[in-house]
């Protein structure tokens, strides 16, 4: 009611329902929302914590280790279902047959002497009815139970519970660890505790628990603690920017914390991405069967080589999650990556990335240099002629691009000591035509500026131009490859652009290098050994060799050169590694197939493959020693006239003649993967797989489900 006595009535409906004042202080100020509209509520880092203590028990090459639970190396004997039960059931009759015999006192009575001589005769002969039946009926229940309990262990009843009984009927449920005590809780930090920064440990550890930290920070957090042990980076400005930062301590240069989207499973913990399950196949090891399969750095170092046809995974499968792990890695600042391929080939989107090369794409940021930042004529001439020529040269192990290197070196030279820099596309395809302008004014200058031993290189290479067989012709050929009107912006040496440089490995970089597949296949071939040249030459000259450096080449056709399986064989000392996908091994020439798969750790063969493909995986996966059953069937003939109609019973019945079957079991050495099975025997979506790692541990060829 109002002060005048009326009522309060809110609406204008006909009939009003009256409603009670709202104080004016209370409407005034409304309560304010936890999040914004529409906002999710804030994560509380239960399970980022549950991720970080879940087990990863070592494991097998290869093996995805969380949450794996470790199998024995050899499968147990599985009985068949039918002999099982059988078994048990004849089992089970026979127990009853020595019971019935000595209840009824077929067997005599010496069964009840054991209570005869070890029991009173007041307790069996007493007039007490239902003591003696306790102490009679006792002693049949317990000669009972050892009948039941020698006959279950030769009828296998135990197997029998475990497989049809009810502990096969519930689910299984998964293992739950126990909770780790605080001293080995890694959310707690412990090794920064040992070292006495409790105070940052402190800090990451509130960080972890409300929400704040991810994979990706604990990871780079973890690289920047191994600095400060390595003794790197003090331990105080370690802690001073941990107290500051939080969580968000020690960033990437890029500021970015995580990718846009993931699509593969990742492990920064122990740096795996999953790719697949290992199949439930016999020819698997048997703990490798059901198992998840995962790549990481330590197995990426020996290299990995991918072969199959278009439309079998390579992409999609294997260089799309390699690449997205390793841009994971790089955030966390331990590795640098190169994905080359194709324009639209999805390697990841472009947010991914620190670098973006498009070549032959006006709107293109960055350029690529052609001289991979180097300043030495040689260095420069060695690897663009390998990156022009290489594939020319004898496909022979120990071939090489000798004169290529000595052709570029003559004019390199020259021409960066007179111009301080390396000339461009159209200048260098100048100069190996032999056009008289550019060489007479490169004359000129050399001879006024007095630097005769270039000018003796110049002699040199005016003299070799008018001789047949000149690779200066076939150079010249191959550079105007890259002088055309799509490159025209493109390699530029002059300084105005902003080339990208493989010389940058030493930092946490991610690139990506889109290659210009349509209508420039032949330019696409060139450019893609040049960067696997400036890779090979690039990391090994790195300063800080603690950085995992990879280089993702999808679809290497037209790659594989001498100089280029050398310069795969020199990476895993230094902490480095290629993927190479090829659609057959066609694409590399037959003398370098063998070398090729021998400088590769890791191999894998996808489905889809051709027979003289799966030829080179099985001789290079080798033979093993397996056991070999043969069964023969030998008729037997009765002689006797009732042993003739019990035969001519037994054809009726099962309409065969009685046979005896012979088995002989032998050890014989076999392929593990026959040139057969590996191009009719591996389903879609599948691989065989072989892993090395960088210690030298070995994985057998292992079948996996790619879409598992």
């Amino acid at each position: 009611m109002d002060s005048d006595g009326t009522r309060d009535v809110r609406g204008t409906h006909p009939n009003p329902v009256p409603r009670p004042a709202v104080p004016r202080e209370a409407a005034a100020v409304p309560p304010r929302p936890p999040v914004p509209p529409g906002a999710p509520p804030r994560p509380d880092g239960s399970a980022f914590l549950a991720w970080l203590r879940t087990p990863r028990p070592e494991a097998a090459p290869g093996v995805w280790r969380l949450g794996h639970r470790p199998r024995p190396e050899r499968e147990p004997e599985l009985i068949p279902a039918r002999q099982l039960l059988s078994g048990a059931l004849i089992a089970f009759l026979v127990g009853w047959l020595v019971w019935s015999l000595l209840w009824n006192g077929y067997l005599g009575g010496w069964w009840v002497l054991p209570l005869e001589l070890f029991t009173p005769d007041s307790w069996r002969q007493s007039n007490d009815a239902v003591g003696n039946a306790v102490v009679w009926y006792g002693y049949y229940t317990l000669i009972a139970l050892a009948i039941m309990l020698v006959v279950g262990r030769l009828g296998r009843w135990g197997e029998v519970w475990r497989r049809y009984g009810p502990p096969a009927w519930r689910p299984a449920e998964p293992a739950t660890a126990p909770p780790p005590a605080p001293e080995q809780d890694p959310a707690e930090w412990p090794e920064l505790r040992r070292a006495g920064a409790h105070e940052a440990a402190e800090r990451l550890a509130a960080d972890a628990r409300a929400g704040l930290m991810r994979d990706v920070d604990l990871a780079r957090i973890d690289r920047a603690w191994q600095g400060v042990r390595s003794g790197s980076h003090s331990l105080a400005a370690f802690t001073g920017t941990v107290l500051r930062q939080g969580a968000a301590a020690c960033p990437h240069p890029s500021g970015e914390r995580d990718l846009p989207a993931r699509h593969a499973r990742h492990d920064l913990l122990t740096g795996q991405v999953r790719l697949g399950t290992a199949a439930d196949d016999p020819r698997n090891p048997y703990h490798y069967r059901g198992a998840g399969l995962a790549l990481g750095p330590d197995l990426l170092g020996t290299s990995l080589l991918a072969v199959g046809p278009a439309g079998s995974g390579k992409t999609g499968s294997l260089v799309r999650p390699l690449a997205e792990s390793l841009c994971l890695h790089a955030l966390a600042g331990r590795a640098a990556v190169v994905a080359v391929g194709a324009a639209g080939a999805g390697l990841g989107p472009d947010a991914s990335y620190d670098v973006v090369v498009r070549v032959g794409h006006p709107d293109s940021v960055h350029d690529l240099d052609l001289y991979g930042g180097t300043t030495d004529p040689d260095e420069a001439a060695a690897i663009l002629a390998e990156a022009l020529a290489g594939d020319l040269a004898d496909p022979h192990p120990g071939s090489d691009s000798r004169r290529s290197t000595t052709v570029l070196a003559q004019l390199l030279g020259p021409f960066r000591a007179v111009h301080d820099r390396f000339p461009s596309v159209p200048e260098l395809r100048q100069l190996l035509d032999g056009t008289p302008g550019p060489l007479a004014a490169l004359r000129k200058a050399l001879t006024d500026s007095g630097q005769d031993s270039l000018l003796r290189e110049l002699d040199a290479r005016e003299r070799q131009m008018g001789h047949p067989g000149d690779v200066g012709a076939v150079l010249a050929d191959r550079i105007a490859l890259l002088d055309r009107p799509a490159f025209a912006g493109f390699f530029d040496t002059s300084g105005e652009s902003r080339p990208f440089s493989l010389k940058a490995l030493d930092h946490p970089v991610r690139v990506r290098i889109d290659l210009p597949q349509r209508g420039h296949a032949d330019a696409s071939r060139i450019l893609a050994r040049l960067v696997l040249a400036q890779f090979t030459a690039g990391v090994t000259v790195r300063e800080d060799r603690s950085l995992f450096a990879c280089l993702l080449l999808d679809d290497a056709s037209g790659v594989v050169t001498p100089e280029a399986v050398r310069g795969i064989q020199r990476l895993r000392s230094v902490n480095a590694g290629v993927v190479l996908t090829l659609r057959t091994l066609d694409d590399a020439p037959r003398p370098l197939r063998g070398p090729l798969l021998g400088a590769t750790g890791c191999r894998m063969a996808l489905s889809g493959l051709t027979p003289w493909d799966g030829q080179d995986f099985a001789e290079v996966w080798g033979k093993e020693w397996t056991e070999t059953r043969d069964v023969t069937d030998r008729q037997i003939i009765a002689e006797t006239p009732a042993g003739k109609a019990v035969h001519m019973l037994r054809r009726v019945i099962t309409g065969q003649a009685p046979t005896a079957r012979a088995v002989t079991v032998r050890q014989v050495e076999r392929e593990r993967w026959s040139a057969s099975e590996l191009a009719h025997g591996v389903p879609p979506g599948h691989a065989v797989l072989s892993l090395t790692t960088v210690r030298g541990e070995h994985a057998p060829p292992v079948l996996v489900d790619l879409r598992g």
